[in-house]
């Protein structure tokens, strides 16, 4: 544990986008991280659940202390935004995050906060206005660990299907706008 939080601490300086998939030439290319899962979106209960990907199987609080379902999202584009209260890179895209949100209505985006209090992740969320959209509270990581991140600032692209596709930020507007689409198929 203590190795993955060196390893995450670490990350937050590293610009250098490594193995992060880039539509819109944020930083350098690299082939995108692609898992493939279960497809979901069946209509019956019992299928639904069957159908639903592995990566979607959690339950968290959000920050406003409501139970969330991960399952809640089988079936539906998702852009989570793995992100830590300290981390500048997370910061300076906050603003990108906030106007794709409000751009793609039709794409749930779900921030993930991690590596600190409850209480400097919601320092976080009023100071960049990022409040429109839901975000956990992970401070153990276990959601971090189910869609297998390793370092913040990092956004999983989830198809409807469950296929996901991770990049590592920095992101401009710019460059979450075009993986945004890339999500939707435009």
């Amino acid at each position: 544990m203590l190795a993955a939080a060196a390893l995450v601490l670490a990350a937050c300086g590293n610009a250098g986008g490594e193995g992060t998939a880039n539509p819109a030439g944020d930083q350098a290319a690299a082939p995108p991280a692609t898992v493939t899962s279960t497809p979901a979106g069946s209509a019956d209960p019992a299928a639904t659940a069957a159908a639903t990907p592995a990566e979607l199987a959690f339950s968290a609080t959000t920050l406003s202390g409501e139970s969330f379902q991960g399952a809640s999202l089988a079936g539906k584009p998702v852009v989570f935004w793995f992100w830590a209260p300290w981390c500048p890179k997370c910061r300076a895209e906050a603003p990108a995050v906030k106007a794709a949100a409000a751009k793609f209505g039709d794409v749930a985006f779900v921030g993930v906060a991690g590596l600190d209090t409850e209480a400097a992740m919601k320092e976080f969320v009023q100071q960049t206005g990022t409040g429109d959209i839901v975000h956990l509270s992970d401070a153990k990581g276990a959601v971090w660990t189910k869609l297998g991140v390793s370092e913040q600032s990092t956004f999983v692209f989830m198809k409807p299907d469950g296929s996901t596709e991770k990049a590592s930020g920095p992101l401009s507007q710019d460059g979450l706008d075009g993986h945004v689409r890339q999500l939707l198929g435009q």
